[in-house]
Parts: C-alpha cells; structure tokens; sequence
C-alpha cells in the first residue's frame, strides 16, 4: 500500500512545484511569439463573450485546445495567471489517469518517470526546443502529447502490478476524445496504432469500452453544441489541409526524418524495433514500428519539429523486461542492449525535455523591470506581459532591390516578386515585420481612435486581426483569429486595413489580390507610415 502512495505524493508534488514555482511572479512574463500570444487572446476574448470555435470564427484547433483558460478568465482571473491556472488545472483532471498508468504499467522508477514526463508536458511555459525564452505558444501541442502518452501507454503496455481492463478502456476513449476536441492530428497519427494495440495484446474489453467512452464523451459535444459545430470544425481542418499560406509549420517530413538533429533519434527508433522483436517482445516491437509513422508525422506537423517522442520511446524500451540472459545473434544481451538504446533516446530528447522541465523556475527567476504589459491599456489583463524592448523595439525587414538600386536583375531569382503586390495603383512596399509587433498594434489603435475611426469593424490583410484586442475597434463576424485563406469576416468590415510593413507580405498579397478579384470597392481615407486605411462599400 505504500507504493502507490509513495508515487501518487510523488505526483502531486511535481504539480505543487511546478505550478506553484510558475505562479510565483503573480502574472506571466513571455519572452517570444507575441503573435502566437496575440492569436491566442483574441479566440479567448471572443469566447468570454460567448463565441464558439467553427461556428462563430475560424480556427483548426478544437474548444477544448482553450476552455480551461476560458474557464479560470470566467472566475474574474487576469489573462496571464489564467493562462498558468489552467495548466494546473489540466494537470489535475488529468493526474488520476496519469497515476494509474505510472502505477499499473511500471514497478520500478520507471512510474515516476512516466508520471514526471507526463507533467512536466503539461505544466512547461515553453513549447520545447532547447531554446530558452518562455512562450505560451502551442500550449495545446503539449497537452496534446501528455494524452498521448497516456493512451498509448495503456494501449501498448499490458498491466504489471495492477489490471483494470474496463479502467483501461475508459481513460483510453477519454483520452482519444480530448484529442479530437484539442487537435486531430493526434488521433490521426495514434488512433489506429492503439487499437491495434489493444487487438493484438487481446485487450477487446478495454477496446470496447475505449470505443463507447469516446462516443459518449463525442455524444455529449454534440448534444451541447448540436451537429453543426461538428461540419464547422471538419470545414475548418480542410481548409487550412488545403491552405497554401503555410502548409507547413516547419522543416519538410524527409528533414524531420533524416537531417543531422533528427537522425540519430530516427536511428534509435528504428533500432527499437528490432531490439524488441529480438527480445521476444513481438506485440511491442511490431506496435512500435506502427507508431513510427504517426511519431514522425505529429513532429513534422508541430511548429519547432520537435520529436516529444523519444521520452516515451524511452519508457517503451525500458518496461518489458527480457529474460536476463537473453541475447541475439550478435551476442548482444537483449536487456542491456534495450537500455542502452533506451538512454540513448533519452539523451536525444534531453535538450528539450530540460528546457520543458525548469521554464517555471527561468519564469520566477525574470526580472519584471525589463517587462511591459503585451495589452497596456487593459489594466485587468496587465498580468501577462512581454519584454518590453521586443514591444517598443518595432524593426522592419526590407528588400533592398528597388528600381534604381543596381540589384533589381536578381528579384526574380530571389523569389522577391512572390510577395510583391500592386493595389489600387500603388506597389506595396516589400517589407515585413520582425519585431515589436504588439507596440506596432498598439500604436496603430491609437492613431485610429485619434483619427476618428474608433468603433470601426476593420479587415486586416494580414497574418492575423488583432486591432480589436488593442482599443476600440470591433472584431469581424466569422473572422479568423489566424489567417488560413479566403477573405473570413470581410463582409463584416467597413473598412480594410492594409499594413504598410506586414507581419507576413505572403498573406497580404493573397489577400489583396482575393479583394480584386472579387472586385470588392474600396476607397482610401487615411494614410500613416504603418498602415493605409480604406473604406470598403457595400456592393
């Protein structure tokens, strides 16, 4: 009985310390992606005034990705220790689940590795990377993974100290479920893995019971939210499956495979395989070499590429436990060689797990003098902010191979002329935004509201809408917090916002050549070095 104690008081101190360590500075203080943050307040802010994801905005990314902030923003909470409440507070619904596969799958320090691995996903104030500047960017990719986790755990491991096929079964469709409400790549790239999983270990019960929770739990959304919020999510996900403006968060699938920060990880996985069938462990090594695909699919999808993997590959490797002197046809001692590779996988996905684990201690140690509130003249959400030289600090890139210039042959070659646009007459000027973008809202809000235009309904042809965060300016009906394709609010807008030095030159170009070619009218009233303003008339 003291076991499951001992890990269970195990469990909930790395929540107490992480969480408690993270709200130590009384707000959070980011250091990068303020356009992710940015992103990320408006599909809040819009749902505390009761939108939902799909059907009142666009967004690929499932309700569940964001309503346990909604729900901590809803108790009259800051934004910024919002963000970090809900992060406790998933890691709490979800400790009873971690707890039990730490406890049935694993008898040794294993559990607790498992457990820590588990929370350290869901409690880290950086996406991972080995880079250490805290962000709450892609929040929803790590708790994705910490589900992940959990399923496949169940699904592959059979029960060690302790089995509860019906409990299996129940976390493994709850499991599932929280994926699809969170995002679908996951269920993609493990669903079928897992069944077979629980087909080939004989586990049907677990299966069965897998399958009716998460029709349950699926049952629930759309008695809640009726079935068109199910064809909106679905038109949401094919959309940007369809969307040219980033059809990719990052490097190509063949890098994520086989480039040098990838392959030896890649190499280790593979080995895995072969360890495990030669260790007699038939059922693991043929569900691992299933899961290799879905491995490397969910990084090459997550922005950053990276392989959150190879803890679990890790734990994989290291639960069965071959006869001690069992060896292949290398002589090799198959318990041994299943370490080894096991640690190898670990050192492979230390720089990330490392920069995961103590984020919460980086954030207690800023210094909240060098930070500036990302929302400055919203004093209730005052608590999250930024560093305030990346706020104030609003620098531009520019192409230098203008008319005159000397270097006007090499534009081609450059792949300039793909970001180059000619609206109303007028070529847009080739610069794109690398810094200070929440100064650079604020600032143009400001103008705005000076200039006479507060209250206006405005589409930016930009990467994301988030004038309306910043002051008094109304947010598009059916915009996209993050711009995926198509012109999504514009028939809401009274005026369009063209940025002089967008955060994404693509996304404007695209965007100003839909509205010609709908031949939407449109009238220039207002003109600053940052943006042209015009009126859009109703046809």
């Amino acid at each position: 009985m003291s076991r499951p104690i001992a890990l269970f008081g195990f469990l909930a101190a790395v929540i107490a310390a992480l969480g408690g360590v993270a709200l130590m500075k009384g707000g959070f203080y980011i250091a990068k992606h303020e356009g992710d943050t940015l992103h990320l307040l408006q599909i809040l802010f819009r749902m505390m005034d009761g939108e939902t994801p799909h059907l009142d905005f666009m967004t690929p990314l499932g309700i569940l990705s964001f309503w346990p902030m909604v729900l901590v923003l809803k108790a009259g909470v800051g934004v910024g220790q919002a963000i970090i409440l809900s992060q406790i507070l998933v890691a709490l619904v979800l400790l009873p689940a971690i707890f039990w596969v730490a406890y049935s799958r694993f008898n040794t320090a294993l559990g607790y590795f498992f457990g820590l691995v588990s929370l350290v996903l869901i409690l880290a104030l950086v996406h991972g990377e080995a880079q250490p500047s805290l962000s709450i960017s892609m929040h929803y990719n790590r708790w994705a993974w910490a589900l992940a986790y959990i399923a496949i755990a169940l699904a592959v491991l059979p029960g060690m100290t302790a089995s509860n096929p019906t409990l299996d079964g129940v976390i493994i469709g709850l499991a599932l479920a929280a994926l699809v409400l969170i995002k679908v790549t996951y269920v993609m790239a493990f669903g079928l893995p897992i069944v077979a999983a629980l087909v080939l270990r004989g586990a049907l019960r677990s299966l069965i019971v897998a399958f009716v929770a998460g029709v349950v739990v699926l049952a629930g959304v759309t008695l809640a939210m009726g079935v068109d919020f199910w064809l909106a999510y679905i038109q949401d996900i094919l959309t940007v499956a369809a969307s040219d403006t980033r059809p990719q968060p990052g490097a190509p699938l063949k890098a994520v495979i086989g480039e040098p920060q990838y392959l030896g990880g890649s190499l280790v996985l593979f080995m895995g395989v072969v360890l495990l069938r030669q260790a007699k462990q038939d059922v693991l090594g043929l569900v691992l070499l299933l899961l290799v695909p879905g491995f490397f699919y969910v990084t090459f999808q997550n922005f950053g590429n990276d392989p959150q993997w190879l803890m679990l590959l890790a734990i994989l490797l290291l639960a069965p436990r071959p006869e001690a002197e069992l060896v292949n046809g290398f002589g090799w001692n198959m318990p041994r060689a299943l370490g080894s590779a096991a640690m190898a996988a670990i050192a492979f996905g230390a720089p990330s797990f490392l920069n995961l684990a103590y984020s919460p201690f980086r954030h207690a140690s800023v210094s909240i003098s060098q930070y500036s509130p990302i929302l400055p003249r919203n004093a209730a959400h005052s608590d999250l902010q930024v560093r305030t030289v990346r706020s104030v600090r609003v620098d531009g890139k520019i192409g230098l191979d203008v008319p005159g210039s000397g270097l006007e042959a090499f534009a081609e070659d450059a792949k300039r002329l793909d970001t180059r646009v000619v609206f109303q007459g007028e070529v847009m000027t080739d610069c794109e935004l690398e810094l200070g973008i929440s100064g650079w809202f604020n600032a143009v809000v400001l103008d705005l509201e000076a200039s006479g235009f507060g209250g206006s309904t405005i589409f930016a042809a930009d990467n994301f809408n988030s004038l309306w965060i910043f002051g008094d300016i109304a947010r598009t009906k059916g915009g996209a917090p993050w711009y995926y394709g198509g012109l999504p609010g514009i028939e809401s807008a009274d005026h369009l916002l063209v940025p002089i030095c967008p955060a994404s030159q693509g996304i404007r170009k695209r965007i100003l050549e839909k509205i010609t070619e709908l031949e939407l009218e449109v009238r220039e009233v207002h003109r600053t070095p940052l943006i042209i303003l015009y009126v859009l008339t109703k046809g």
